[in-house]
């Protein structure tokens, strides 16, 4: 049994939360913490501004700043430099997608066949980042769901009647904590953000924090 917990907020569409899955999922079994998902919708376009490309990824719309292209270009970059270490693929995304959609799956998931839930997070992140998911699609959840033998019809049942309520009850609750993006952690009430900071999630929980710089 879990000594402790840490809730972990990611968001689909962030490059750097699926980067973070795998070194968290390791770091966290090693710490003998259970992890208590949480899905966090971010807003891009507040931020980074919008932008759609095409297949050849040629822009055809844009509402960004010559700042913001910078960061968004490093960002990827950044990811990709980490991705190429442990053997995933990141595409860069065509748009700024809606994740609202898989968030509801996965708090249905987490709720009613929760055993199944990380590898279903692990199999979504690597479609996604691979271009293989339109997340905003009802039939992309029934696809997901039939992989891993779970009832599409009780998932579209849960998502009319409680979908949004849920969700927005997790990003109230977020938003009072003070988070702001992901990957985030909450260990004993500290938030935590970036995969940077698992070193010192394990010196809290360790008392050792001769890796931490």
């Amino acid at each position: 049994m879990a000594t402790g917990f840490v809730d972990f907020y990611i968001d689909i569409k962030s490059p750097y939360a699926f980067i973070a899955l795998e070194p968290s999922l390791n770091t966290f079994a090693e710490l003998d913490l259970e992890i208590n998902f949480f899905p966090y919708i971010l807003d891009i376009a507040d931020y980074l501004g919008s932008a759609k490309v095409d297949n050849s990824g040629k822009v055809v719309e844009e509402n960004r700043s010559a700042h913001q292209w910078r960061r968004v270009k490093y960002s990827y970059m950044d990811c990709r430099r980490l991705a190429n270490l442990t053997g995933k693929t990141i595409l860069g995304t065509q748009k700024i997608w809606d994740t609202r959609l898989v968030s509801h799956l996965m708090i249905w998931a987490k709720e009613n066949a929760k055993s199944e839930l990380v590898p279903l997070i692990q199999y979504v992140f690597e479609r996604f980042w691979k271009r293989e998911l339109n997340v905003e699609k009802e039939e992309t959840m029934e696809m997901i769901l039939k992989e891993f033998n779970l009832d599409y019809k009780a998932f579209l049942s849960w998502k009319k009647k409680n979908g949004k309520e849920s969700l927005d009850k997790i990003m109230g609750k977020a938003v009072e904590r003070g988070i702001f993006g992901v990957p985030t952690y909450v260990y004993e009430d500290e938030i935590f953000w970036g995969r940077e900071n698992l070193s010192i999630i394990r010196g809290r929980v360790t008392g050792d924090y001769k890796n931490v710089i």
